[in-house]
């Protein structure tokens, strides 16, 4: 199948997270050929959105730690004597320290009753629950390369017996409510003996299928509807006056995608959740500060907004942090702590004056555009985005089921793909030219020694590819490009809970939390809570998205907190259900590679027509990958427009019949966007928006 690829492009990119998504569209808008190739079976790298089962699959594959692709012919031999390679990694080892846990019971009602996920893909052949749902300690563990695989209290399935068909379709988690052995080849760890202890006091589903269960999630249930989950590895807002949110406008690109408001910003002060007052009608219409209280935030945000103006007021105190100055500024304790950590988001030692007032300035010149609050969420998840300008550097004569596939949630396209022949999903773009390629992977950048330019790569098949230009994501270099390069690491979890840390009359809030750090060094976490209409996930739960800089391992960082604002879900009902605290159904946690601060000088030996790709930084916003993207595509295209709105298609002249492919491509558009809820908005005119 390598035969279907030409044998030269303009530009090739490898990976294809946001910054490589947005400018693999922006070279084809300016009339480069591209080539976009990424070793995943899905799009997006560390920015994708996952169904249930294609998380659990995202697991089994980061636990095994094997090759991403199977290794292909030699490339050595094609290696000229007047050329040099570039070996690139085949692993993927930007995730570390992954950890599950289970803590909705599963009830085994009927072993053959059809709990399988609507439309799963993949089924998965390791167990990654918790034997025990309401102990943390019982959770499956999932080490990096040099740790053990087998640690203490966990227990991992990898063999199923095929005698029924739930059995066939959790193959990713069958595991008894009784406690029965089960059979596997894989290292097992043994519980201890209070923990057999507790599994014998562990009622079976027999006695507990008789009790109602009104409003009580089950495994079972989560299994079931997975396909309404879109779970994001990455958590990030989109400001509403951000540089994505301009960009989506200005290309047109935001037709693809339809975004929902967040509802409100939470913050946690004195052991309890509450809301944060932002915009004019929040002050005067909060009942918990005083009239003094609400004129001294409304006098204070007045000056954020244009403190440019008034250096004065400011340039005493440059040198401190902005905590310390706003103690300067005769705001009471609760004032302060909700601007510095609900309006800057920032820490007590994070920022100084300056970079505080800036912060404050931007989230107050976002309020008001979309909606009361400065930020936006993409329906379906954060995987959206990628797709969106995927798709948006696809042909405009393709077939409809290839553009429906970016049009739906990230799983569809992995659909697609999956019914693709094997290794190779290429479509040539007529009018922006660009192919596409997963499951496809590039083994090494061919470099010519005396220019000490890269003149080519070597893929999989070992078809050799010449480029003028490579944009390779971070992940894909070797230990040896990257000897000297120092990352930093995001604590991450994914919390599926019952119900809103801040229950209101409505259950459709979307919110987001800063919780502080505690101690010195560490650094403040950030909660993003979605509940299903945002499409990601499934009713009457919620998604819950916690960040954080790393000090430690992620559940050494992040689980202090999720501790503070939730509680175990019981394995029984109790005789009083009223819980101040959410329950936790499913929990992850993983440490992922922050490779956003670091200098292309810090890699080995990249000549200069190869340019590094970062992947998600911790910050809140989208800014970084925007401005990554535009530096790398005017180092490319200098003096062309950065991702320019797209042609009329009346005037785009086409082989075959054009006409009859805008029709077609027009209806599937219309037939896709009819799914999506009524509630969501599209970006459209702003000014509109704001009326």
């Amino acid at each position: 199948m390598a035969d279907n690829l030409p044998s030269e492009f303009d530009v090739i990119v490898i990976g294809t997270g946001l910054p490589e998504s947005i400018i693999a569209a922006a070279c084809s808008r300016s009339g480069q050929r591209v080539l976009h190739v990424d070793s995943r079976s899905y799009y997006g790298g560390n920015w994708a959105s996952f169904s249930f089962s294609g998380i659990l699959s995202w697991l089994k594959e980061h636990q095994e730690n094997s090759d991403i692709v199977n290794e292909g012919p030699a490339w050595h031999e094609q290696i000229l004597e007047n050329e040099e390679a570039i070996a690139l990694s085949r692993k993927d080892k930007t995730i570390q320290h992954v950890e599950v846990f289970c803590y909705a019971r599963y009830v085994n009602r009927d072993l053959h009753e059809e709990v399988e996920e609507a439309g799963a893909l993949q089924k998965n052949h390791a167990s990654l629950i918790s034997e025990n749902p309401t102990e943390a300690v019982h959770s499956a563990y999932l080490p990096s390369e040099d740790e053990s695989l087998c640690t203490a209290s966990c227990e991992m399935l990898t063999e199923q017996t095929p005698s029924s068909d739930l059995e066939t379709a959790l193959e990713i988690n069958n595991v008894k409510v009784t406690g029965e052995t089960e059979k596997h080849d894989d290292k097992t760890c043994m519980k201890s003996a209070s923990e057999e202890e507790t599994s014998k006091n562990v009622p079976t589903t027999k006695g507990t299928a008789l009790q109602p269960k009104k409003t009580r999630i089950t495994y079972s249930q989560i299994i079931k509807e997975g396909r309404r989950f879109n779970i994001d590895l990455v958590s990030k807002l989109l400001y509403s006056r951000g540089l994505l949110i301009d960009l989506l406008i200005k290309s047109n690109v935001s037709r693809y995608a339809e975004f929902k408001n967040i509802t409100r910003i939470l913050a946690f002060r004195e052991g309890r959740v509450e809301q944060v007052p932002c915009s004019r009608a929040d002050v005067f219409n909060n009942k918990q500060l005083t009239m003094v209280e609400k004129r001294m935030l409304m006098k204070f945000l007045t000056f954020c907004m244009e403190y440019e103006k008034h250096p004065e007021e400011y340039k005493a105190y440059e040198e401190i942090t902005f905590s310390e100055y706003l103690k300067t500024q005769k705001l009471t304790p609760n004032l302060q702590y909700f601007v510095l950590h609900s309006i800057a988001m920032t820490s007590e030692t994070a920022s100084n004056t300056i970079d505080g007032l800036k912060a404050t300035k931007n989230f107050l010149h976002c309020l008001g555009r979309y909606g009361n609050t400065p930020f936006l969420f993409p329906l379906y998840g954060q995987g959206e985005l990628p797709q969106c300008f995927c798709s948006d550097s696809l042909p405009r004569n393709s077939s409809p089921s290839t553009k429906i596939c970016f049009h739906q949630s990230s799983h569809f396209a992995w659909h697609f793909f999956q019914l693709t022949e094997h290794e190779f999903s290429p479509w040539m773009c007529a009018v922006f030219g660009g192919i596409y390629c997963l499951r496809h992977s590039v083994q090494c950048l061919v470099v010519d020694k005396e220019s000490r330019k890269c003149k080519a790569i070597i893929d999989q098949f070992g078809q050799r590819i010449i480029s003028k230009h490579f944009l390779v994501e971070d992940s894909y270099f070797s230990e040896n490009t990257c000897s000297h390069v120092q990352y930093r690491q995001i604590s991450r979890s994914v919390l599926i809970t019952d119900r809103s840390v801040l229950k209101t009359d409505s259950d459709q809030q979307i919110s987001i939390l800063t919780v502080p750090g505690e101690e010195p060094g560490t650094f403040a976490v950030r909660v993003i809570e979605l509940c299903s209409s945002t499409m990601t996930c499934m009713k009457g739960t919620y998604l819950v998205h916690l960040t954080c800089t790393s000090s430690k391992t992620a559940r050494e960082d992040l689980e202090p907190v999720v501790q503070k604002l939730f509680t175990p879900y019981p394995e029984t009902e109790t005789e009083n259900e009223e819980v101040e605290k959410p329950r936790l159904l499913w929990a992850l946690y993983f440490n992922m590679r922050d490779s956003s601060d670091v200098s292309r000088n810090s890699y080995n030996d990249l000549p200069s027509n190869v340019y590094v790709c970062s992947g998600p930084d911790s910050g809140l916003g989208n800014d970084n990958a925007v401005k990554q993207a535009e530096t790398l595509f005017q180092l490319i295209c200098p003096n062309e427009d950065f991702c320019p709105p797209p042609p009329n298609p009346e005037d785009i002249i086409t082989d075959g019949d054009s006409l009859q492919s805008e029709a077609s491509e027009a209806s599937v558009i219309l037939e896709a966007n009819s799914e999506t809820p009524k509630e969501s908005a599209s970006l459209g005119n702003p000014e509109e928006a704001s009326q």
